[in-house]
């Protein structure tokens, strides 16, 4: 059965609606900053070497989303001179919270307070941008008068929404590689170099295809990335694989310029994800029926049968 989707996730990918080259545009954003440590690197070396495989990718600017709470654990130490170095290096801040709660699970006053602590943090700091990124990009679930608080509270602070239109879900490939390091089992580095190309290149194809549908035309993306050691080792590579499948990187401020994206605070039983699927299930839009977005499971088996092969070369 597993080999039957893969066969048909492929080819959906295959026979996915090509875009104009010129109307493929994306940015690149990183939530979770300053992360903890990762399977390979400190989180020193990590940002060292996210900063130079962006700046050797041509990447000018990458946005990257704080949780202020993180710089109070053991791996935030040196988090604020990491956070200072991505805006010395052209990029851009924003907030992400300071305790990175669902808001399903919190109260609307509890949770403005708490991106409040967060911007107090923020405001003033070099590359400063007045986004604010809903952590897990839970916009109150089911409940509506929570989801409404939010917003107006949000346009009350000048805040903006700092919305994703496109996941590859990389935070679950880090999480399996972390728990490989931590149980000493040995990764095939180029297997899971090919996986995080194929993962996060399956899910731009899946909400491209979803906006083109809801939308009528390829938006200017937001893709969603992690302050990961994947990022750090792979993310050139996905600039590289994108720019040959047509893709130009943009900034986030250009991509945050679209009217109509910033504009939409769209009305569903449940809000919460990307934007580009809140947008189709407001509008009636059904997502591709082919699978061109690779699940965790398929990627929890692709990691299992490929990357922690028993041949695997130790790292």
């Amino acid at each position: 059965m597993r080999a039957f989707l893969l066969m048909v996730w492929a080819a959906a990918l295959a026979l996915a609606a090509p875009t104009l080259a010129q109307d493929k545009r994306i940015a690149l954003t990183f939530d979770d900053v300053p992360r903890g440590a990762g399977a390979f690197f400190t989180p020193d070396d990590r940002t060292t070497r996210l900063i130079a495989a962006l700046r050797e990718a041509g990447v000018r600017q990458a946005a990257f989303f704080v949780t202020t709470a993180n710089l109070d654990t053991p791996d935030g130490a040196g988090g604020e001179a990491r956070i200072a170095a991505y805006a010395a290096a052209g990029h851009v801040i924003a907030n992400h919270s300071h305790s990175h709660w669902h808001l399903d699970q919190t109260g609307a006053e509890a949770y403005l307070a708490d991106l409040d602590r967060a911007a107090a943090w923020l405001r003033g700091r070099s590359g400063y941008r007045a986004w604010f990124r809903y952590p897990f990009l839970d916009e109150g679930g089911r409940d509506a008068a929570k989801r409404d608080a939010l917003r107006a509270g949000l346009v009350a602070r000048g805040l903006r929404n700092g919305y994703v239109t496109a996941d590859g879900s990389d935070w679950h490939l880090e999480q399996l590689t972390v728990e490989a390091a931590r149980a000493g089992t040995a990764m095939d580095m180029a297997a899971l170099r090919k996986l995080y190309l194929q993962s996060q290149m399956s899910g731009i194809a899946y909400h491209d295809a979803l906006a083109q549908a809801t939308l009528g035309r390829s938006p200017p993306h937001v893709m969603l990335l992690h302050e990961t050691d994947l990022a750090a080792l792979f993310i050139a590579d996905l600039v590289a694989e994108l720019n040959r499948d047509g893709w130009t990187i943009i900034t986030a401020d250009e991509a945050y310029a679209d009217a109509e994206l910033a504009a939409a605070m769209p009305v569903v039983p449940h809000t919460s994800g990307t934007l580009t699927g809140m947008m189709a299930w407001e509008r009636g839009i059904q997502p591709p029926i082919v699978p061109l977005r690779m699940n965790a499971e398929m990627m929890s088996w692709l990691f299992a049968r490929d990357v922690l092969a028993p041949s695997a070369p130790q790292v």
